[in-house]
């Protein structure tokens, strides 16, 4: 079990996860956590600073998940880096259903809440250094260019696959050919 701030945050994610942005309230997350009235709003003063914090505990959590799948798949080739993606994909809208929910939430707060906007940054910062360094390891001539354009795309087939779920979901074959396409040599023209 985790400290009382984790389990509250933990709490929050579920909140933001299965009601939005509009169900995150203390109340909310101090009954998601069943705890006593109060516990929330005494860690966290205000609505900005639970949502900052939240931020923060999604951002950690993501990174636990992407961090033991990249132990266990360790890509060195376009197809294993396709592969990876494709079971960050599957776990992202399966198990980590929820955890994915709360971040999309997060992204639409931070929309209209620059400083949150910021703060979301700082947290895509070390994905995309990890992107660069495994698309530079398969082959990419700037994995620099690369990096945001994969992560875009694994983001939105996410999205898709949250509001629409398939139970056959693998994204591997396109992340395949999106993967070949980006790591093309630049002086090769890429069809229109």
């Amino acid at each position: 079990m985790g400290t009382r701030r984790d389990d509250l945050l933990d709490a929050a994610i579920c909140v933001l996860g299965e009601s939005g942005i509009r169900g995150l309230t203390h109340r909310a997350v101090d009954s998601a956590a069943g705890l006593p009235a109060g516990s929330a709003s005494n860690l966290f003063r205000t609505r900005d600073a639970l949502l900052g914090s939240v931020l923060e505990r999604v951002s950690a959590r993501e990174r636990a998940n992407f961090e033991e799948i990249a132990a266990d798949l360790g890509p060195t080739t376009p197809t294993e880096l396709a592969r990876a993606m494709a079971v960050f994909a599957q776990a992202s809208a399966g198990p980590h259903r929820t955890l994915t929910l709360a971040r999309h939430a997060i992204l639409i707060e931070a929309a209209i809440h620059p400083p949150l906007r910021a703060r979301l940054g700082e947290g895509g910062a070390l994905v995309r250094a990890w992107c660069v360094n495994w698309l530079r390891v398969v082959g990419s001539v700037d994995p620099e260019r690369d990096a945001p354009i994969l992560l875009n795309y694994l983001s939105g087939v996410v999205l898709h696959e949250l509001a629409n779920p398939d139970p056959a979901f693998d994204p591997a074959a396109d992340l395949v050919a999106l993967i070949d396409i980006l790591i093309r040599p630049h002086t090769e023209e890429v069809p229109a």
